[in-house]
């Protein structure tokens, strides 16, 4: 009861600064976007702010203390076991996306791992050349055309997009094996595992971001953008800069950029015929007699 009372205590707290920091933010929403993709920048830039704030109190130490202190084979098996857990729903991922010879992969992974590997503690397949596929409904989606919607970064989860997050706070959720676990305790103890292994897994990553890029938000942001994209796309060119006059979605059936007009001549200044455009036949002209 302890417990529980304890996480619901927690929870309403994490809930109340969300919807302060909503209500803070909805005032400078109000305005033309500064970038195509991230209308809700300000709120973004809080719940980021929140987000690392969480992380260098709780996250990151933690993280280094469990690579620090805890032996690197017992660390790979804890990965082997989880990522054997997440391949369950790549494949079936996979396989709605009709990507079926990765789909087939991702389903010996699981086989073999789980019986070769005692429950995915080791993980046999990588060694047998079957590679790890990361696999989500939010892919999925994409593969089907759902647009991806605006950026928008979530409390604790990070960076994401309208389509991901619906798509990681519903299915995704429910389709995790954890989620179904029956003990609350040992639920929130996986849970709690997981954050910490893939934080642990993400230390050289964030240092190097600390110490190459300017603005965190802008370079997270669009390397998450960049990544999804080709995830999505598979395979398909990375998109261009993003460039905030820039209204490129990544769709190959997007418009073309609007060709700027002719400047306006000087009052009393003779206009020659405008010329066609390559390749077009110049049309006809019949003088009136």
């Amino acid at each position: 009861m302890r417990f529980k009372s304890s996480l619901h205590r927690l929870l309403r707290a994490g809930a109340l600064a969300l919807v302060a920091a909503w209500l803070s933010g909805c005032a400078s929403l109000v305005g033309d976007p500064t970038h195509p993709v991230d209308p809700f920048e300000p709120i973004n830039r809080k719940v980021m702010a929140f987000n690392d704030d969480l992380d260098s109190a709780v996250l990151r130490p933690v993280a280094v203390a469990y690579r620090d202190h805890m032996p690197r084979p017992v660390r790979h098996g804890v990965s082997n076991v989880l990522g054997n857990i997440a391949d369950v729903w790549s494949f079936f991922n996979s396989t709605l996306q009709l990507k079926l010879r990765q789909a087939a992969e991702l389903g010996g992974r699981v086989v073999i791992n789980s019986l070769l590997g005692l429950g995915g503690l080791v993980d046999v397949a990588s060694d047998l050349g079957i590679e790890h596929r990361s696999e989500d409904f939010g892919q999925t989606l994409g593969r089907w055309g759902v647009p991806a919607g605006p950026y928008l970064v979530l409390p604790v989860l990070g960076p994401s997009s309208v389509r991901d997050a619906a798509a990681t706070l519903t299915l995704d959720r429910y389709m995790d094996p954890l989620t179904h676990l029956d003990h609350v305790r040992v639920r929130f103890a996986m849970y709690g595992l997981r954050a910490v292994d893939t934080r642990t897994n993400l230390l050289k990553v964030t240092n190097v971001l600390d110490d190459i890029a300017l603005d965190r938000y802008t370079f997270t942001r669009d390397a998450y953008l960049q990544r999804r994209f080709a995830e999505v796309s598979r395979g398909r060119p990375a998109l261009p800069p993003l460039d905030p006059g820039d209204t490129w979605d990544g769709r190959d059936d997007s418009p073309a950029p609007a060709v700027p007009a002719a400047p306006t001549p000087p009052a009393g200044a003779q206009v020659s015929p405008a010329l066609p455009p390559p390749g077009v036949p110049a049309p006809e002209h019949n003088p009136k007699p």
